[in-house]
């Protein structure tokens, strides 16, 4: 279907953000000739002259916000079209020039005495910066000379290439030939295939795709382990540089989080890791196999339960799903659904999947490509939760503080899952729906709580190392590997030969101790939504004041506003006693 078929209903309005291609010209020529902020270039030791730096750079951010939010979305919507790969191109190109000219800021900030910057947060001209003040102080200690400085500064592009090296490696030149589909016909095996296939009904063809994929990474492994031990080195060497005490503080302090929030992940999971082996034992005793292996962990438990809806009834089941959350939110939900925030259907050149985007001052838009399957269904109340957030911090928040951290950007979502979840589940007596519901539950905790964290501790477990002088080789990081896999899966299932070479895989182990954020964001939203269904309107409000928070203070303390407290075990333990509770439902459902 091409998109000119799809009815109005059923596009975003990105004339809410330009009227015209040709207005969006008039503000790139605009914002093109008004880049430079150099005027104000050795002389943010005053506080005046700060503010007004501030003033301008926020106007010409949010300038460039929109100019790029509405050539990403034109683009999206059809990229066989050239001129909007073109503006979007274009648009990126005024980002890196602005962040050029801004480029002396921080380096001139930094090297002003301690004094003179806890003096700027009483001013209040600057109260807008005053938590990215409060953090500038904080991180001095570990800031440079300003000939160091420029030395690291001149290595970015250095520091960068093991991800790019890998990156080449993993898209570009790995070749995963062709794969029989079972019914005659060759089918190449990509990336994308192979999950579809591990996601499949058809167990032979699992095993094959499993055994053939893992093979192209094996062929390749030395060469990715010395790209893998270049890249943990480039961290060690940045964190004793800068006197960090370890690469995974450097990285934590980095997101203004405590390392204790890291450590309480792992020995939290560690001690429910029974719960976890029970569900890798209730899924062999259900598939029926005398031996489940690792390509079995995403073979359906329960099939042909689909929610079978028409976006608009699907739409209504979030609203009443989310309806917890009190009528403002449902207003608002109506008001996306309603006014030209969502662009539903699947079309020809569509960008594929589905996300939620924004820029300040402009209402979130969110992408689908909608089906009638009940993954489609929680996808609506998934994005809807990110632009919510966005909506609610941007209303709140001053521009400068609007934008919230990555470590928080998955608990919205997440609540509003957990809660359809839930509310479906009440409101069904069909068994089979149930159990499905149940099921999807549980493999969204193991994949992004228990095998994140299996991640985490990955990283962590190669950082250690190479900081205590041990090279990294093939063979010592897939002996970690497999020795974690053990670990966390247990004895219900065959611990393959090819899954001891799974970190080879890992595009995120290039971005060092980003995937434990996935974790947290779950176990967040798992005890805010519980205590959601628990306390009622009071949980309610700190919710909303913590959506409204933006990137207002730490990631940390921000949850803390919804009650939640990662410096404690209180949340980890309540996601694995959700994790518990849901186990023992599917048990007495599936096992009679």
């Amino acid at each position: 279907m091409e998109r000119s078929e799809v009815e109005a209903k059923y596009k975003w309005k990105a004339e809410d953000i330009f009227p015209s291609d040709e207005a969006w010209e008039e503000q790139y020529a605009a914002a093109a000739s008004s880049l430079s902020l150099r005027a104000w270039e050795g002389k943010l030791h005053d506080a005046g002259e700060l503010a007004a730096f501030f003033r301008r750079q926020e106007e010409v951010g949010r300038a460039l916000e929109r100019l790029y939010l509405y050539a990403h979305m034109r683009h999206d919507e059809d990229s066989r079209v050239a001129k909007y790969t073109a503006m979007q191109s274009r648009a990126m190109s005024l980002y890196v020039r602005f962040s050029s000219e801004t480029a002396f800021a921080e380096p001139e900030l930094t090297a002003l005495d301690d004094a003179v910057l806890r003096s700027f947060l009483q001013d209040e001209r600057l109260r807008d910066q005053d938590y990215y003040l409060r953090r500038l102080i904080r991180s001095k200690k570990h800031v440079l000379s300003a000939a160091e400085e420029k030395l690291l500064a001149q290595g970015g592009e250095v520091y960068a290439q093991f991800q790019n090296i890998f990156s080449m490696i993993d898209n570009a030149d790995i070749r995963f030939g062709e794969i029989e589909d079972g019914s005659g016909g060759g089918v190449p095996l990509t990336h994308g295939m192979y999950g579809v296939f591990l996601h499949g009904k058809d167990r032979d063809l699992r095993r094959r795709a499993f055994a053939q994929y893992y093979k192209s990474y094996i062929d390749l492994t030395n060469t990715i382990a010395a790209t893998y031990f270049g890249n943990v080195k480039k961290d060690v060497f940045l964190s004793r540089a800068r006197g960090y005490d370890s690469c995974l503080q450097r990285a934590l302090e980095g997101e203004d989080v405590p390392v204790c929030v890291y450590e309480n992940l792992i020995s939290a999971v560690h001690e429910n890791l029974p719960d976890m082996h029970r569900y890798i034992a209730l899924r062999k005793r259900v598939l029926g196999y005398e031996e489940q292996h690792m390509y079995d962990i995403y073979a359906p438990l329960v099939e042909d339960a689909e929610l079978k809806l028409s976006y608009e009834d699907a739409c209504e089941l979030v609203v009443r799903g989310l309806s917890p959350l009190g009528e403002e939110y449902g207003a608002l939900l109506r008001k996306g659904f309603a006014e030209g925030w969502v662009d539903v259907c699947e079309t020809a050149g569509k960008r594929s999947g589905a996300y939620s985007t924004g820029a300040y001052g402009v209402h979130p838009y969110v992408l689908l490509n909608y089906q009638q399957t009940t993954s489609d269904v929680f996808t609506i109340a998934h994005e809807m939760g990110h632009a919510l957030h966005t909506y609610y911090s941007n209303a709140a928040q001053p521009y400068a503080k609007a934008d919230y951290r990555i470590f928080v950007a998955e608990v919205a979502s997440t609540v509003n899952e957990v809660l359809l979840l839930r509310h479906i589940l009440s409101g069904t007596r069909d068994e089979k729906m149930q159990a499905y519901l149940l099921s999807y539950f549980l493999d969204t905790v193991r994949a992004t709580l228990h095998r994140q964290t299996m991640f985490a501790e990955f990283e962590s477990v190669a950082h250690d190392m190479v900081e205590k002088g041990t090279p990294l080789t093939s063979e010592n990081l897939c002996a970690e590997y497999l020795r974690l896999n053990k670990l966390y899966y247990g004895d219900a299932i065959v611990h393959d030969e090819q899954i001891a070479y799974e970190w080879s895989r890992i595009p995120h182990f290039y971005t060092s101790f980003y995937v434990y954020k996935y974790a947290t964001g779950i176990v967040s939203a798992i005890s805010i939504a519980e205590r959601i269904l628990t306390e009622g309107a009071p949980a309610v409000a700190d919710y909303k004041k913590f959506l409204s928070s933006g990137g207002s203070d730490s990631p940390v303390e921000l949850l803390k506003i919804a009650g939640v407290d990662l410096t404690t075990q209180a949340p980890f333990t309540a996601a694995m006693l959700s994790f518990a509770d849901t186990l023992d439902r599917l048990e007495k459902l599936l096992v009679k």
